[in-house]
């Protein structure tokens, strides 16, 4: 009997798990509590069901479902790995499972790299709607002062730039049983994270143009605006590595957790790069500096 329930693949079959009903559930709470939170914003009344949902706090319900969701099932996936069920053929699956997640977020950035050339490209053709004047007839739109792309986007490309090479340096320490230099790597990139996050909110609070005033800043706040809500994320993936670096989670052998979060934050790294010649250098060329 003991021979018949011996597991003699590299496969890991998964227990039942109640976390994708949970997170479909909470992403659908959230979704309706979008709506009716930007119904609430434009004073209008918004029900669901017959519930009154005109508000921020079903938003905020589904949002903390999907966190919680996000917490037990990646929780789940590190004991699967500790337990040793992150056989060769496992975690070559997750690796393609990464792989194709970053993949997706190259689709979702060209999304709004398109809309940047869109707008700037053919701008003759965009018309007044609404409040909203789009161009001027000109890119950048005729009168808009644009932020210096010398000053804090350059701070902050370099700001990347480093964090990258101290994660790279946290990998390598790391594949050499390094752990002081896995950890000292590891708290600098966070450091640095925060320290981009941190000049990023500064941009957004003296940037001369608001969201809704022209295409010029929607387009703005959209792009860069993503970005840092994924710097954002890949700052709490590195931060939860941290955490298991001092758990001693991580071998020389076997670490994708870590890996992936290296991957995901070069990847930061590149859209940026993108970003800061794309939306500063050649998004601002021609227009008056605003100095704040």
């Amino acid at each position: 009997m003991a021979d018949t329930h011996a597991k003699n693949h590299d496969y890991h079959i998964l227990e039942p798990s109640p976390w994708p009903l949970i997170g479909a559930i909470g992403a659908l709470v959230m979704a309706i509590g979008a709506i009716g939170w930007m119904q609430a914003g434009q004073g209008n009344e918004f029900s669901f069901l017959g519930i009154p949902m005109a508000n921020p706090w079903t938003f905020l319900i589904g949002l903390l479902i999907v966190l919680y969701t996000m917490f037990g099932w990646w929780s789940d996936t590190v004991r699967e790995s500790l337990q040793g069920h992150h056989t060769r053929v496992v975690s070559l699956h997750l690796r393609y499972g990464m792989i194709m997640f970053i993949a997706s977020e190259v689709m979702f950035f060209a999304a709004w790299f398109w809309a940047v050339f869109d707008a700037s490209l053919f701008y003759g053709e965009a018309q007044q709607v609404g409040r909203m004047e789009y161009t001027g007839g000109q890119w950048p739109p005729a009168g808009l002062e644009v932020l210096d792309p010398l000053h804090l986007p350059l701070y902050n490309t370099v700001i990347l730039l480093l964090s990258g090479t101290t994660v790279t340096w946290a990998h390598h320490a790391l594949l050499h049983n390094d752990r002081d230099g896995l950890k000292m790597g590891l708290w600098l990139t966070i450091l640095l994270a925060i320290l981009f996050t941190c000049v990023q909110i500064y941009e957004f609070a003296v940037a001369p143009y608001s969201f809704s005033g022209s295409l010029y800043g929607a387009t703005f706040f959209m792009a860069t605006g993503f970005h840092g809500f994924h710097v954002f994320v890949g700052t709490i993936f590195l931060i939860v590595c941290l955490v298991r670096a001092y758990a001693g989670h991580f071998t020389p052998q076997k670490h994708f957790g870590f890996e992936a979060a290296a991957w995901y934050w070069h990847f930061v790294d590149v859209v940026w790069l993108f970003l800061f010649f794309v939306v500063y250098v050649w998004g601002t060329w021609g227009a008056p500096i605003y100095h704040h």
